[in-house]
């Protein structure tokens, strides 16, 4: 009896490949370095991830971003999730990504000092570009949250050393993720507005994550743009953010 033969067709073969890699590697987690990066009109980012003995290609497609806080670059070492596949055009098997996050350092860290170089090498956080305060303001803006401890300490604080003062209060969302989008409205409609000497943006303490609002670049670029001198009092003391090298600090 002749031996039988099942002759595969490169689709086919393929398309058998592609399923058995699916189905014995779900959801995996992999480190590696990120290297010949690449990011067409798409969007989507594509890129090696590498070793010192073997790689494999990797995509990130452009609604994986939103849940990023940092920019992927060549030579970033990361821990990614994602899931095993074939790219069956080029017979290519890679690794899709759900997640990503810099290996050795938290994400909100390296988020915050990639934004920080960034924005500093743009000549943002530049004295030249601060706007002086008025010796004897009459009116003050607050952008704050109408709930928390800061806008009681701040009230306060104005009241006894100030007492003529107008104070004019913008409620915002100091945290969370409408919290960027709710301060910049505000600062753009104190500047509209007008009928402010100086505007004050400010909230309590907290963790890095806590104070994410005030690390983001729409927020930063708010402030800059603003024709009206912002004071930022985020955070205690030992907090720095974004906000306070743009804005003229309480101590200018």
């Amino acid at each position: 009896m002749l031996f039988e033969r099942k002759v595969y067709t490169v689709s086919e073969l393929t398309k058998k490949i592609r399923e058995t890699l699916e189905v014995n590697f779900d959801l995996i987690w992999v480190t590696g370095e990120i290297s010949n990066l690449r990011t067409p009109s798409s969007g989507h980012y594509y890129f090696t991830l590498k070793d010192k003995e073997s790689q494999i290609k990797a995509v990130l497609f452009r609604p994986q971003l939103r849940f990023l806080k940092f920019l992927p670059q060549d030579g970033m070492d990361i821990i990614c999730y994602g899931r095993l596949t074939v790219y069956e055009k080029r017979g290519e098997y890679q690794i899709i990504i759900e997640y990503l996050e810099p290996k050795g350092i938290g994400a909100l860290s390296f988020a915050f000092e990639q934004l920080k170089e960034k924005l500093s090498k743009e000549g943002l956080f530049d004295q030249a570009h601060k706007k002086p305060i008025p010796f004897l303001p009459k009116r003050i803006g607050i952008i704050t949250s109408p709930t928390g401890a800061a806008i009681r300490d701040m009230i306060q604080i104005i009241g006894r050393r100030f007492s003529n003062l107008e104070i004019y209060i913008y409620p915002v969302r100091v945290q969370g993720e409408e919290a960027p989008s709710e301060i910049v409205r505000a600062i753009y409609e104190m500047n509209q507005w007008g009928k402010v000497d100086v505007i004050i943006l400010g909230r309590g303490g907290g963790s890095l994550e806590d104070l994410w609002a005030f690390n983001t670049e729409e927020v930063a670029r708010a402030i800059f743009d603003s024709k009206i001198p912002i004071i930022s009092a985020v955070g205690h003391e030992i907090d720095f953010t974004i906000a306070d090298f743009v804005a003229i600090s309480s101590g200018t």
